[in-house]
């Protein structure tokens, strides 16, 4: 239903009162709370001839299928410096303002990050260094489909260049109405960024570009930002001949409420997270029978003013509902098992709730702090881990761009000492080269 029949569109309750905490977990509840069906698999397949194709061909192949799939024939892929400045230099002085306060957040949390190196002894003479090591160069994907999002833009460049990635590339979808290239916001915010290598190309084959490498753009050692289902197919598929953040999927607001909630807050936050796309998945978790009657008459009033008004209710009436809960530990234990990407604490003692969630993307505490602060403003990525895949998965941050390096330094008699046990282990899986490598330096007589 849509708010012209004069009702709210969410209309499903599942009431889980009376069902022990404990029981709530993730097996109990599969096919119980909504979310999106999303067949990556069958994705894979499609896109799977795109990124082989990409593979051989190169760039021919990215701007044919940029011709067959976004309508645009581009002679190259690579956006020049010219238009770089003249879209920073047309960009709206609010919107400058804007994103520039969201860089300066952006950087402040991100280089918090940074880990240290650490030197360690195991052993007397033994010393052993766990140094972290940037990428090389690293390929963002900023999505262009039914929202411009330059916001992303400084999601994923912030953490590369705070993790101190000295190559960076981004590649959007090139707009029709832009003349072949991405939206000039876009162009702007990477401009604001200092980026200077942007390409003009969208889905599986920007992603197989960046992976295998253009006459316009070299490989990439990681590719991060999120995108539709092709996007997220083609991540599997070229996951190994690069890294990956991650497979984002459709988006998804968790909300934990009891009876000190604000209805319209509520109701806001709903309509805001699924004004994103018609797939998006919204969840109220509460323990206050009368939250989701109040809560409905809000969402009937402010979708009557609602912009993306058919996005929002399709997205309402497929993958939301409203769930009650016993109390507060019965909510954690449905939220932790639905996994969200963002999950919104609107209770009593916000901040007690929230130090008690397992499995979350990103957790916004309190009446004041919603989910669309994060989107832009909060410093906070929010290029986050969906479709219940928060139970294993990181938000991004500065830790995809960096690798492990142990280094190990050792001194003879330190080897000496410890070759005995090297014997053993050795012989025990019959890698006696192991074993030999070790006796060749520190021979048995020594001893």
């Amino acid at each position: 239903m849509t708010s012209d029949s004069g009702a709210s569109p969410v209309t499903s309750v599942i009431d889980l009162r009376g069902r022990d905490a404990a029981g709530l977990t993730r097996a109990a509840l599969e096919g119980v709370l909504p979310r999106a069906a999303l067949d990556v698999e069958h994705a894979v397949e499609l896109v799977k001839p795109i990124t082989e194709d990409v593979r051989v061909r190169g760039g021919a192949a990215v701007r044919e299928y940029t011709q067959r799939f976004d309508g645009v024939d581009l002679p190259g892929t690579r956006v020049s410096a010219e238009e770089l400045e003249h879209a920073l230099g047309t960009l709206d002085p609010g919107v400058r303002d804007a994103l520039e306060e969201a860089i300066r957040r952006a950087r402040v949390v991100h280089e918090a990050q940074l880990p240290r190196s650490s030197a360690t002894a195991p052993a007397d003479g033994l010393g052993v260094t766990t140094k972290y090591v940037p990428v090389e160069r690293a390929g963002v994907y900023v999505p262009g489909g039914l929202v411009v999002y330059p916001s992303s833009v400084v999601m994923n460049v912030v953490p590369a260049q705070a993790a101190r990635v000295e190559s960076i590339a981004v590649t959007s979808p090139p707009q029709k109405e832009f003349g072949g290239l991405p939206h000039p916001v876009v162009l702007a915010a990477c401009a604001l960024l200092g980026v200077t290598e942007v390409h003009a190309a969208g889905g599986a084959q920007a992603l197989a570009m960046f992976a295998h490498g253009t006459d316009e753009c070299r490989p990439v050692d990681v590719i991060t930002g999120p995108g539709n289902v092709y996007v997220a197919a083609a991540k599997r598929i070229l996951q190994g001949t690069v890294g990956i953040d991650g497979e984002n999927g459709p988006t998804e607001i968790g909300i934990i409420a009891d009876h000190t909630a604000d209805p319209a807050f509520v109701a806001a936050d709903l309509i805001g997270q699924a004004e994103h796309d018609e797939l998006a998945a919204c969840l109220l978790v509460t323990t206050d029978p009368d939250l989701p009657r109040k809560v409905d008459a809000e969402l009937e009033r402010q979708l009557k003013t609602t912009k993306h008004l058919e996005r929002v209710t399709t997205a309402l009436s497929n993958q939301a509902a409203y769930v009650i809960a016993d109390d507060l530990a019965a909510a954690l234990k449905i939220s932790d098992a639905w996994a969200p990407e963002h999950l919104e604490v609107q209770t009593e003692n916000a901040a007690a709730t929230a130090a008690k969630v397992r499995n979350a993307g990103a957790i916004f505490v309190g009446d004041y702090t919603p989910v669309s602060l994060g989107d832009y403003l909060a410093g906070s990525n929010h290029v986050l881990p969906t479709g219940g895949t928060a139970r294993h998965t990181s938000g991004l941050s500065v830790y995809p761009y960096l690798r492990v390096v142990n280094v190990i330094e050792c001194s003879r008699d330190s080897l000496n000492g410890v070759a005995s046990r090297v014997d053993s282990l050795g012989g025990s899986e019959d890698l006696l080269a192991h074993v030999a490598a070790v006796r060749v330096r520190v021979p048995k007589e020594s001893q």
